[in-house]
């Protein structure tokens, strides 16, 4: 069994920052579940571009608010507590953080390593 507090993730390298996001990755590749876990803090007033061609990605809202806008069709959903929104296509998108900070639970499959930040075009590199 593993138990871990996302609290003792803070301050490590399993704690990723960006200008526009922050991301407590709880469980990774290396615990072997299949999948990883995160928390992640998306700043207000920010615009991420994200389109992961290699992972799958599942995002449920806690608090905060925000919004995610697709840009094949320019589709814009809004984002809070209970909204759940999940990349089953590889959707290439924009994450925009609200007036408060997002905050979300994140499951990636395959699951990520723990160092990965997104590249000019939004995408996460292939997992090992």
């Amino acid at each position: 069994m593993i138990v871990k507090n996302v609290k003792d993730v803070v301050g490590t390298p399993q704690e990723v920052k960006t200008q526009n996001w922050t991301s407590r990755r709880v469980l990774l590749q290396k615990d072997g579940m299949g999948f990883s876990f995160h928390e992640t803090i998306i700043h207000p007033g920010t615009r991420t571009r994200i389109h992961y061609v290699h992972h799958l990605e599942a995002v449920w809202c806690i608090e905060g608010d925000g919004e995610v806008q697709t840009v094949a069709d320019g589709k814009k959903y809004a984002l809070g507590p209970g909204v759940i929104y999940a990349l089953n296509e590889h959707d290439d998108h924009w994450l925009c953080g609200g007036k408060t900070p997002l905050r979300v639970i994140c499951v990636f499959n395959p699951p990520l390593t723990g160092q990965e930040v997104h590249d000019g075009e939004g995408v996460y590199p292939a997992s090992a």
